[in-house]
């Protein structure tokens, strides 16, 4: 039996991360020498290769990647397995979104949950779609606000709230949306895809323009570089102030709504935020819909 101890699948992620000893170390703060010896002492415990030298640094094995995708899980869960034996009132709640999200739909919520639970600890980490379902499968995040996730994903859909996709530009910049630049967030967003879809749907090409977050993106659609797929829910304020219009176009809007997506397994934490943001009492239109209760 191999004697891998939790502190060293921490060191072994760290230099994941990193791609670097050194930088590992210093993330850890620890000496080199330290870190080193714990991947030493895993590869030899493992009787496998994790790391091989790549010009001056450093990358993964197959073997290392495989491992790596265990380890990421089993730290994830001990950290979630001693917030599940806390007072949900008491506890850590790991939230995740995409960016739209994140500015658009989570503030008002959390704002009034904190001042429900003021002694939970929360954190919000905004990554594009697919790197917040990657993370949730690993147990990296508690809960997870952004679009359906994958069918194979063995993820959970707990509860639903309603949301549109529209496409917005500049008032009077372009005769016809397809006409335009199509404005585009970056590699991994699910409203880029979804975009893509739609224009290969109706068979066109226009130009894009790729530029990554979701602010840029409107940014530059207010500025008439172009037009863009975008979440109504997102561009609400610009459009009653007249800084977009939306632009008519065949197969939109899209009905795309806002998934609060688990693993099967809910922290104490997790399951008020849950109850708290579809009671429609307490938080209005902002509500989710509930649609799978938690267990236990």
């Amino acid at each position: 039996m191999t004697q891998v101890t939790w502190g060293r699948m921490r060191t072994f992620l760290a230099v994941v991360e990193h791609h670097s000893i050194r930088d590992a170390a210093a993330a850890l703060h620890v000496t080199e020498s330290a870190v080193s010896a714990a991947i030493s002492h895993m590869e030899k415990s493992l009787s496998a290769e994790l790391f091989v030298r790549d010009g001056r640094g450093i990358r993964l094995t197959e073997s290392g990647r495989i491992y790596a995708g265990y380890c990421r899980t089993i730290v994830a869960m001990v950290e979630q397995a001693s917030e599940a034996v806390r007072s949900a009132g008491h506890g850590r709640l790991r939230i995740g979104a995409v960016a739209t999200a994140s500015e658009s739909v989570l503030p008002t919520l959390l704002a009034s949950f904190r001042d429900r639970h003021p002694e939970i600890e929360l954190t919000l980490t905004v990554l594009p779609r697919d790197d917040l379902f990657d993370a949730q499968t690993h147990h990296e995040t508690d809960l997870v606000i952004a679009g359906r996730p994958p069918p194979d994903s063995n993820l959970t859909t707990r509860a639903m709230r309603a949301n549109r996709l529209i496409v917005v530009g500049a008032p009077d910049s372009f005769d016809h949306a397809l006409a335009a630049t199509w404005l585009l967030r970056g590699p991994g967003s699910g409203t880029r895809d979804t975009a893509l879809g739609l224009l290969a749907q109706l068979d066109a090409a226009p130009p894009t323009l790729t530029l990554g977050t979701h602010g840029a993106v409107v940014a530059a659609a207010r500025e008439g570089l172009g037009v863009t797929l975008v979440h109504a829910d997102a561009v609400e304020d610009d459009l009653s102030r007249g800084l977009l219009a939306t632009f008519p176009l065949r197969h939109t809007p899209l009905d795309r709504p806002w998934h609060v997506v688990t693993t099967d397994l809910l922290t104490g934490s997790a399951s008020l935020f849950l109850a708290h943001i579809t009671d429609s009492a307490l938080v209005g239109s902002s509500a989710f819909h509930l649609l799978k209760p938690p267990v236990g």
